[in-house]
């Protein structure tokens, strides 16, 4: 079965989208490339758990963290999974294959009033300006992706419903509300962008100042810059906003369901992850309140 075929099925069928299949595709190449290396063979079809485990272990002395290994034998596990799908392998050389242990981040997440401060500092004159003020609004009042941020149409805006159409993880779309004050700051980017001398993407909401699409790795050094002059925490990226606009929510009694619809998230799970800092408030409230707290 060729790789193609797997590409095609993630693709397809799956609904990964371009960027995950392209890091499989990488994964792969990686581990073939190792498999003709140590063991003169051509195909990753016929290997047995011992000759991962080898792979496992040059990354391990390589100085490759247990997160990255895991990410790659997942994208390796996938495979086999489909090969043995499609009737092309019996065993899935992986099938009692264990995780590494990692340590869970900590991630930390913007206060209120480092956000506050970054948003008061902006020329109202300045095309990129203007937009890098609606990226950083839209980040922190809806909680989306710097992917789907990205890949925002002109369509994708509903100003008279105040509403917002996110095309999320495998292809699933989802209506995210705008605050009053994101939707000022739109109509104020739309007419920025319509004095643009040169507009390649017609289509798409954000582009840089040369009428281009706007590109993920501007995306994260827009979010750097500015946050680096109101915070010293290490991770300033828009992850952060997000995780910040879920844990803000969360600490002001929003229900985590709803938090849930809003982030995009298939399952619970994941949003449980940001309710970490919530608890912390929790328990403030609680020490303060309780009449056993006070002593």
């Amino acid at each position: 079965m060729s790789l193609s075929s797997f590409t095609d099925y993630l693709l397809l069928e799956k609904k990964y989208s371009t960027l995950t299949v392209n890091a499989y595709q990488k994964d792969l190449e990686s581990f073939s490339e190792f498999i003709n290396s140590e063991y003169q063979s051509n195909s990753i079809n016929e290997v047995n758990y011992a000759q991962i485990r080898s792979w496992i272990v040059l990354m391990v002395e390589n100085g490759m963290s247990n997160r990255s290994i895991n990410r790659k034998i997942s994208a390796l596990n996938t495979y086999y999974k489909f090969l043995l799908k499609v009737g092309d392998i019996k065993i899935n050389p992986l099938a009692k294959h264990k995780a590494l242990k990692t340590s869970k981040k900590v991630q930390v997440p913007f206060s209120e009033s480092e956000i506050i401060d970054v948003l008061d500092d902006f020329d109202e004159n300045d095309f990129e300006s203007i937009r890098d003020k609606l990226i950083i609004e839209l980040f922190y009042s809806t909680g989306i992706r710097r992917i789907e941020l990205v890949n925002l149409k002109l369509a994708s805006i509903d100003l008279d419903n105040k509403m917002l159409k996110v095309l999320g993880k495998r292809n699933k779309e989802r209506l995210v509300p705008l605050l009053d004050s994101v939707q000022k700051t739109m109509r104020n980017y739309l007419i920025a962008r319509e004095k643009l001398e040169s507009i390649t993407a017609k289509n798409s909401l954000f582009l840089t100042k040369k009428g281009i699409k706007i590109y993920e790795t501007l995306v994260y050094r827009i979010i750097n810059n500015y946050f680096s002059k109101a915070s010293s925490k290490v991770k300033r990226s828009p992850h952060i906003l997000r995780h910040s606009f879920a844990t803000h929510l969360l600490n002001q009694g929003a229900d985590i369901n709803a938090v849930k619809e809003l982030l995009g998230h298939s399952s619970l799970a994941a949003t449980q992850i940001y309710t970490h800092n919530s608890i912390a408030e929790l328990k403030k409230v609680h020490i303060k309140a309780h009449p056993r707290g006070k002593k």
